[in-house]
């Protein structure tokens, strides 16, 4: 088992670590691949995010919505779809991961990635509604196995040729055990995980209903999803975004002067928890941009897949309406995070914490220009009056160094004794085994935000709210992901595999919700780290069509014909 997790990390790493060095760090490739296609297709569509934005808001709103032409779902619903995989976990944890690490800076280059990858989802979606398969003879009028098919599977064979296919089905069957795993058993064991911390309730009861609710929703099809995620992404807006702008009104005054911290620490960063130090730009700017693409998921190749699902005949139609998922998950609901954890405070602020081995422990050094850098866990560490007596790695938590080390809760009594590493055992001078000490440490990841809400509105709303939304989260993310993988089994082999992967992804659920995760997670990356590659290659070598397409469409002007189609169709239909 230690020879496959050792595997695991160094295929991990290989996926999303390498890259090229520039001083003592690395630009990850995929970084580079990924941000480099979006500044690409900005520059040949000619900014269309910031020029086409309104017109996808228009397409959004459904009044141009053509019932009669092809697709299984709305466009208001696959934007839906997309948006409950799309906005998930990462929001809430993945923007206080880059703020813990690149400092409040962080957030601005979350920014920029966003502004890129809303061109670079523009063009992924509008090559998969161009080259997606359609089923005009309908064999399931109830949508159960959908009347359409696309997605990057589809652009690589029928845009590149035949050729491809091999890459097509490389790029399906990885899209598939992402599935399983990233978009659906990490989700499911992140649910059980929060309610059994919270409310003590075993994780298999937790994981029984939560695959009860999503077996229910996506046995249903890809018209079912549309119609659940329609009400949930809403909801889940309304709860999550709610309590942060709530917070946000409370302290107006703090909005402006933040706004301009983010900024200056951008370029000039001076704070940070885990990574950054005077100077250290390339470290703010690398885990910005690094949660930034994850959490928007341009140019990973899931979102077109239900995007590809809209009713329309006008590929351009649906790009347009992906324009917006990076606005809204980034844009409004990251930057939302963000200010709430900045202004509140709770992001550069010790914690009253419980230190155990097998928690978040750390180990710390400081480099010559004074950033915190990762070393490696010595055999041993001694602690004098509850401080470590030398050497030149640290004990910290959450990627920082701790503060003093207690053996009460209420920090009275200074902790002296060993802490064995290699035996995992905290011995004091007199010879008392603690299976745990207490300190004061920084949080990270989901945790803090959850305490940031706590501290920005009364009562317990704030630590509900956080709640119910990873709760929300996880679960519209595994039913939208179930749709990704379903379409990858239906391209490979065809309607007879869905059912068979729909039975497995469920019971995939309910394992994930059961057992730990964290190399399944490591799978999860990896392979989706795998599948990028591909989708940006066939985005870049049909980015010539992409600019065709959209200088035609917005000539040509179709949605004003689409606006008259709609207005009589609604007309005919309150007749009856």
């Amino acid at each position: 088992m230690e020879t496959f997790e050792a595997f695991v990390n160094w295929a991990n790493a290989l996926v999303w670590e390498r890259g090229i060095p520039v001083g003592d760090q690395s630009i990850p490739f995929i970084v580079i691949a990924l941000l480099g296609t979006g500044i690409l297709f900005t520059l040949r569509l000619g900014f269309i995010q910031l020029r086409k934005l309104p017109h996808g808001f228009g397409v959004a709103t459904g009044k141009y919505d053509d019932p009669n032409e092809p697709g299984d779902v709305s466009h208001f619903q696959a934007l839906t779809t997309a948006l409950s995989a799309t906005v998930g976990i990462g929001n809430i944890a993945g923007v206080a991961i880059a703020i813990h690490w690149g400092g409040p800076g962080a957030l601005f280059w979350m920014w920029v990635t966003a502004f890129f990858g809303m061109a670079l989802k523009y063009g992924e979606v509008t090559l998969a509604q161009q080259f997606r398969q359609v089923e005009f003879d309908d064999k399931d009028p109830e949508g159960w196995e959908g009347s359409v098919s696309g997605g990057p599977m589809y652009y690589i064979e029928r845009g590149l040729g035949s050729k491809w296919k091999p890459v097509a089905i490389f790029f399906s069957l990885a899209l598939i055990l992402t599935s399983f795993l990233t978009g659906n058993a990490v989700q499911a064991n992140t649910v059980a995980d929060t309610v059994a911390t919270n409310w003590s309730l075993p994780t298999w009861a937790t994981g029984l209903v939560t695959a009860t609710l999503v077996a229910a929703v996506i046995l249903g099809g890809i018209r079912r999803i549309g119609r659940v995620t329609s009400i949930l992404a809403p909801v889940m807006a309304v709860i999550y975004v709610g309590g942060a702008l709530t917070i946000l009104l409370m302290n107006a005054g703090e909005i402006a002067p933040t706004f301009a911290y983010i900024f200056q620490q951008a370029f000039n960063p001076t704070a940070g928890v885990a990574g950054t130090g005077t100077g250290a730009v390339l470290v703010t700017m690398m885990w910005g941009i690094k949660r930034g693409l994850f959490s928007n998921e341009a140019g990973q190749g899931s979102a077109p897949i239900a995007h590809a699902a809209a009713k329309t005949d006008e590929p351009v139609s649906e790009g347009v309406v992906a324009l917006l998922e990076p606005f809204i998950d980034t844009l409004v609901i990251c930057t939302m995070t963000g200010l709430v954890i900045l202004i509140t405070g709770v992001w550069s602020e010790r914690i009253p914490t419980e230190f155990d081995l097998s928690g978040d422990v750390a180990w710390v050094e400081t480099d010559a220009s004074g950033m915190t850098v990762q070393g490696s866990a010595p055999d041993k560490v001694v602690i004098v009056e509850g401080h470590q007596s030398g050497g030149d790695v640290l004990l910290g938590w959450h990627e920082a160094e701790v503060d003093t080390l207690y053996v009460d809760a209420e920090r009275t009594r200074p902790f002296s004794g060993e802490i064995l590493v290699s035996e995992s055992k905290i011995v004091g001078t007199d010879g008392t085994e603690y299976a745990s000490l207490h300190t004061k440490a920084y949080e990270s990841g989901a945790p803090l935000t959850k305490l940031a809400f706590e501290r920005g509105l009364p009562g317990d709303w704030g630590g509900m709210i956080v709640l119910l939304s990873v709760l929300l989260f996880g679960i519209s993310t595994a039913i939208s992901w179930s749709y990704y993988g379903d379409r990858c089994a239906n391209y490979i082999w065809g309607p007879k595999a869905i059912l068979p992967y729909k039975v497995l992804f469920v019971t995939m659920h309910f394992v994930g919700a059961v057992l730990s995760l964290d190399t399944i997670w490591a799978l999860g990356d990896i392979a989706l780290g795998l599948v990028t590659f591909p989708n940006l290659v066939a985005l870049v070598l049909l980015s010539g069509l992409t600019k065709k397409l959209t200088d035609s469409y917005f000539e040509r002007k179709p949605w004003v014909q689409n606006a008259e189609d709609h207005k009589r169709w609604v007309a005919e239909h309150k007749k009856k």
